[in-house]
């Protein structure tokens, strides 16, 4: 029986933050070194974690940042999802929905919309829960201004909140190291 409690990035003990990311490091490696880099880990800090726990282990992770997104003539107080992740052998046991649910009230109560960018095969998770896929053009606000992010156009998705949206529009995620979305 597992069990999912919230807390806050400055709530977290040292040793209880090492085992999150080395549980998204197993979750996302598999084996390859890199896929989850320092940059993943510093967008995961400074929000609130889902944290699903069996016994003293923690099993599954979520956490919500918060973004700032452009949209129509918007700039939308966006609760991100960023580091999703189920330990390797506890996968396709409802842990990740669970730790996604938790945030949900979070999401609701904060923020103009929930964003996250996700794979094909979390893609179907998120639309399970409501999550709906951006169809329009993604773009990033860099350094050098707007600059167009095609590479995650189909791996976009959104929590229509109480914020009208266009889901053929143009979306405009905040600069950040690493990747964008």
């Amino acid at each position: 029986m597992s069990s999912v409690r919230l807390a806050h990035t400055y709530e977290l003990d040292t040793q209880t933050l090492a085992t999150i990311r080395q549980l998204c490091a197993d979750a996302f490696g598999r084996g390859v070194p890199g896929n989850f880099d320092d940059n993943d880990w510093d967008h995961t800090l400074g929000g609130v974690h889902a944290i699903a726990t069996e016994g003293e282990a923690i099993v599954a992770h979520a956490a919500v940042v918060q973004r700032r997104m452009l949209h129509g003539e918007r700039a939308l107080r966006t609760g991100y999802v960023e580091a999703v992740a189920v330990r390797p052998d506890r996968q396709r046991h409802g842990l990740g929905g669970a730790v996604m649910q938790a945030l949900e009230p979070v999401i609701r109560g904060a923020y103009d919309l929930g964003a996250l960018a996700a794979g094909p095969d979390a893609g179907r998770l998120y639309k399970s829960l409501g999550w709906q896929r951006w169809h329009g053009a993604t773009w990033a606000l860099t350094p050098a201004g707007i600059e167009r992010t095609p590479d995650d156009d189909d791996s976009t998705y959104v929590m229509a909140l109480e914020t009208m949206l266009d889901l053929s529009g143009d979306l405009v995620c905040d600069w950040r190291d690493g990747d964008v979305w």
